[in-house]
């Protein structure tokens, strides 16, 4: 059980002979992480300020319609970020040659994919509510 669940970094073709190529996707995907939380980042921003403005304006339904879109649109970079973030632990994973490595990436594509589909049907209905509007 000890050899499959190996810590240590098995060596391949990839660091042996292209070590190169392996720091280069590592920077790649160290890059797609600051992209995704930089994505994150922006969309929180802007939902802040679009809720803000909505609270300013207190014109009941129409405060809490302007809150719902405010509420779409993070969903869609909160959705974004994270098929950005698997991208980045995919190249990890693909780069570190470990058993464990695999089984995390396995459990993090899991825990997001459950959370992007939620989420998805979330935003689905919000958006159905705000075409009935």
């Amino acid at each position: 059980m000890d050899s499959l669940i190996d810590l240590k970094a098995e060596s391949g073709i990839l660091h042996g002979h292209l070590h190169g190529l392996v720091v280069v996707l590592e920077w790649c995907a160290t890059f797609i992480d600051l992209a995704a939380i930089a994505l994150l980042l922006v969309g929180a921003a802007r939902f802040i300020l679009g809720v803000t403005q909505a609270e300013i304006a207190r014109r009941g339904a129409d405060r809490v319609r302007r809150t719902n879109r405010e509420r779409v649109e993070l969903g869609r970079y909160i959705l974004a970020g994270l098929e950005l973030f698997i991208v980045s632990d995919v190249i990890h994973t693909a780069l570190s040659l470990r058993f464990t490595d695999l089984i995390f990436l396995l459990l993090l594509v899991i825990i997001r994919s459950i959370t992007s589909f939620f989420l998805d049907r979330e935003l689905g209905q919000l958006q159905k509510e705000l075409g009935n509007d």
